[in-house]
């Protein structure tokens, strides 16, 4: 019986013992007598993670855990100072709270609401088949007047650089510095009236009058033409399908505003 007894204290001692290991064992820290436990760092990395976009590293974890204490110190302090109980406090904590909400809202839907491969493939031949056919290497020079454009053009023929009169005249700031270069672009890239001359000239002719645009007037320089180039879909599947699924969010949050009975009126 004696044995019983000593051999129950034993285990009781033991048992006492290691509870404090166990409870020290699921803390990360203690502040100010204050457990911080594992499983903040351990949401904290998961949602660092989540994206994809950070791996996990023992780096990491490192910055996640100092973090963590930093956290308990700093809250600790807010604490004594009554500011979890101050208006603006909660005001802020309530719009978190619906900022957090409507957040897991949005990512329910995309999860539940994949963009399907077929859907992101039938949305690159479409973008792909409006973009076919050809692609220009061309110079240009615009400028205001009828009258400028076709001075220019007199130059040109008599025997003057087309980019040095591009960097000296061109009213456009996006080609005029690098002597007019517009460099490969589809047709449709351009307003019709540049690209019906475009199609009008060989590799190597310039426009013998100015063509007028809403821009002004434009004397047109065809260095080039290629075949259309046009990325794999693998190459663009993942801006495709980002696209489609910000279009598809879109539609689900016009969705429920149209469904929602509220004598609200939306400015937009």
């Amino acid at each position: 019986m004696k044995k019983f007894v000593l051999a129950a204290s034993v285990v009781a001692l033991m048992s006492a013992a290691l509870l404090p290991m166990s409870a020290s064992a699921q803390n990360l820290a203690i502040v100010n007598g204050k457990p911080v436990p594992k499983a903040r760092a351990e949401a904290l990395i998961s949602q660092v993670t989540k994206s994809g976009q950070q791996p996990r590293t023992p780096e990491l974890e490192a910055q996640v855990k100092d973090e963590v204490v930093l956290r308990e110190i700093f809250m600790q302090e807010a604490a004594k100072k009554g500011i979890p109980a101050s208006a603006d406090y909660q005001a802020q904590l309530e719009m978190a709270k619906q900022s957090i909400m409507i957040r897991e809202l949005f990512a329910e839907y995309a999860k539940k609401n994949p963009v399907a491969d077929a859907d992101a493939k039938a949305e690159y031949d479409k973008f792909k088949a409006q973009n076919s056919g050809q692609e220009y290497r061309a110079r240009h020079i615009l400028v205001e007047k009828e009258d400028e454009a076709k001075a220019l053009i007199a130059q040109i023929k008599a025997g003057a650089k087309f980019e040095d009169l591009a960097k000296a005249n061109s009213k456009d700031p996006g080609s005029a510095a690098n002597g007019g270069d517009l460099d490969w672009a589809n047709g449709n890239s351009y307003v019709p009236e540049f690209t019906k001359a475009l199609a009008s000239l060989k590799k190597g002719e310039m426009t013998q009058e100015p063509v007028k645009s809403q821009f002004g007037y434009h004397i047109i320089l065809l260095e080039d033409t290629r075949d259309a180039q046009f990325p794999a879909f693998d190459d663009v599947k993942g801006q495709i399908v980002q696209r489609l699924q910000q279009q598809k969010l879109a539609a689900y949050q016009k969705d429920l505003r149209d469904k929602a009975k509220t004598d609200y009126k939306f400015a937009q």
